[in-house]
């Protein structure tokens, strides 16, 4: 249990729940509620190399066509504090175009303010092979 009296499983299944939100295409385009997500500070280094703030992964998102939601594998939580939240985990998926499968390592760091989760740290990074 942490100081605030939740288990630490609760909070890995909480925190999953919302992350996997970050991957639903109605919750990607609602700007509500991915300011609701997203921690004022939140930055994002992109597999693509790219850094993005709250405010242009916003916008990025209203603009995006076609998303295929990723598969989650080996989703791990660690918790820094009562507080902070590591998340670590695989996706992959099959690339409508050219059936390739695309997969990636992704790392995000939740904080807890006010009883509330927000995602403050998100990276992706391709893996080869």
């Amino acid at each position: 249990m942490t100081e605030t009296g939740d288990r630490p499983c609760d909070i890995a299944a909480q925190l999953r729940m919302l992350e996997e939100s970050l991957l639903d295409p109605t919750v990607r385009r609602n700007r509500e509620r991915l300011r609701a997500l997203l921690d004022a500070d939140f930055l994002e280094f992109g597999s693509s190399g790219r850094t993005w703030t709250r405010n242009t992964i916003i916008e990025l998102l209203q603009l995006e066509q076609r998303f295929l939601p990723p598969e989650i594998e080996d989703f791990r939580c660690v918790m820094l504090s009562d507080d902070v939240a590591l998340l670590t985990y695989r996706t992959g998926r099959s690339d409508p175009d050219n059936g390739e499968r695309v997969a990636s390592l992704r790392s995000s760091v939740w904080t807890r303010k006010s009883g509330e989760w927000r995602m403050r740290f998100h990276q992706g990074t391709r893996t080869v092979g």
